[in-house]
């Protein structure tokens, strides 16, 4: 297939690999956890302090036990999904503390926000995995916030739902919530991944101890895990793509050896979102075509290790979801798309650089995600697609229009939208000549009274509630 954007040839992959590799045997990758640094001395490796230093052949034995595809059980059946290979996944805005006003003002985001992302969800076509931390609730205690959003993730959506990275105890108390609703530890074990959690490094060469002991405790439960680099170029990585690509997959097989050790066998993405700094103002660009060459990247590889990966997302700089925001995100996302991404984080809704949630760019990048879909499906070639009787029989000068495949089709072979505007300017100012984003605010209200909550065993939320009380009462 033909495709402008780069694409590594073996030898250029195996050159970043090896010098990946002279990073991880030289300088190491520094774990602040201490179980992490048992876990790897009792394997083998060589550890000076916090330093870890991998072998080439302590690296490939962890690759070999890594999946290239796996299976998230949601606690609707139906609604499961595969990542890896050809499967890929589309999952909202992570981690955002402000909600994004029509007007271009922000507040900050509450639980009743979290609550109102997840029934988006729920409603959503395009959408899916429910996310976790899909903004940072301000008026819940921040030590015990993660159990909220766990409970609302499970009692309110039945799709697949991200887990609790936060710390030790909060990946804990997600396996033990997980647990509670599929029937205990051991049905869990053996159900497999329901959970997705995002575990990133801290650029350059290290991970934290929350993350270190969130890795650990997930791994341990079988759930899976994305290994995720985010790389500012110049600023916490060098300014050369090739270095960024280089550095960053360093960490992120550090993590995944570590996840391999805990758990051999254990479900792990590959990921990034690095991108550069923006040399006027210092701070990091998430709308730049860096961060989509990244995306590309990235995704080779990924391959490059038979892995699933996780890049992209509905990505922008902008503070409202203006032309700027459409057009960074549709960037990042269809860049993502096609370049293979399996796991596309931040994929609705994100304005600022991560710093805000917008319920209306959730909206409009929503629609996009259901218009990529349609992109990336293949078109079917076939004697019956093409149909040269049909086009014999209509002929010279003809029309198709009452043609019985079109009445059979017309609602199935083209993406219709019912949000983007296919008026004639007549009919757009008779509605009132709104704009996408007015039009979205106007949509919201109709998405959230049209959510039902999803069916859920009594007995199974009740005993979520008691965990969560308990849990946050000591």
């Amino acid at each position: 297939m033909y495709d402008r954007m780069q694409a590594l040839t073996q030898e250029q992959m195996t050159k970043i690999h090896d010098a990946s590799m002279d990073l991880l045997q030289n300088v190491g990758i520094a774990f602040n956890e201490d179980e992490a640094l048992e876990i790897f001395k009792s394997n083998g490796f060589r550890v000076d302090g916090k330093i870890v230093f991998f072998t080439e052949e302590q690296v490939r034995k962890a690759l070999e036990t890594a999946p290239s595809r796996f299976t998230v059980t949601a606690r609707n059946p139906e609604k499961s999904v595969a990542i890896g290979e050809d499967d890929f996944v589309f999952v909202p805005g992570y981690g955002a503390p402000f909600i994004a006003l029509p007007d271009g003002e922000q507040r900050e985001a509450t639980m009743q926000d979290y609550d109102n992302f997840c029934k988006l969800v729920q409603t959503s076509k395009s959408i899916d995995m429910n996310g976790f931390m899909m903004v940072e609730p301000s008026d819940v205690p921040p030590e015990t916030a993660h159990l909220d959003m766990i409970f609302s993730s499970i009692a309110l959506c039945d799709k697949p739902f991200m887990g609790s990275p936060v710390s030790k105890q909060g990946a804990k108390d997600c396996v033990d919530m997980a647990a509670i609703v599929w029937g205990g530890m051991d049905k869990l074990r053996e159900v497999g991944p329901v959970t997705v959690s995002l575990i990133n490094s801290l650029s350059p060469l290290q991970y934290s101890d929350e993350m270190a002991g969130s890795l650990i405790e997930l791994a341990r439960a079988n759930q899976a895990c994305v290994l995720a680099s985010l790389i500012m170029a110049g600023s916490s990585g060098p300014v050369t793509l090739a270095g960024v690509t280089a550095l960053q997959n360093a960490e992120i097989l550090a993590g995944i050896t570590l996840a391999q050790l805990v758990n051999a066998g254990a479900p792990v993405i590959y990921g990034s979102t690095s991108s550069a700094m923006d040399m006027k103002t210092g701070g990091l660009s998430i709308g730049c075509p860096e961060l989509s060459a990244m995306i590309s990247l990235t995704a080779q590889m990924a391959r490059f290790y038979n892995l699933p990966s996780r890049s992209g997302g509905g990505l922008t700089d902008a503070h409202t979801a203006d032309g700027q925001a459409g057009a960074e995100s549709t960037l990042a996302l269809t860049t993502a798309a096609r370049n293979g991404v399996n796991f596309m984080l931040h994929s609705a809704g994100i304005l600022g650089s991560y710093i805000a949630m917008s319920y209306e760019k959730y909206l409009l990048d929503e629609e996009v995600c259901g218009i990529i879909r349609k992109l990336v499906k293949h078109v079917e070639v076939t004697d019956e697609s093409i149909d040269v009787e049909m086009i014999k029989t209509v002929g010279i000068g003809g029309q198709y229009l009452t043609q019985p495949k079109t009445f059979q089709l017309c609602r199935t072979e083209f993406h219709l939208t019912d949000f983007m505007n296919r008026q004639n300017h007549a009919g757009w100012k008779a509605a009132g000549s709104k704009g996408i984003d007015q039009f979205a605010t106007d949509r919201l209200s109709q998405r959230l009274a049209a959510y039902e909550k999803p069916e859920i065993d009594p007995a199974i939320e009740d005993a979520l509630s008691a965990f969560v009380s308990k849990r946050k009462n000591g």
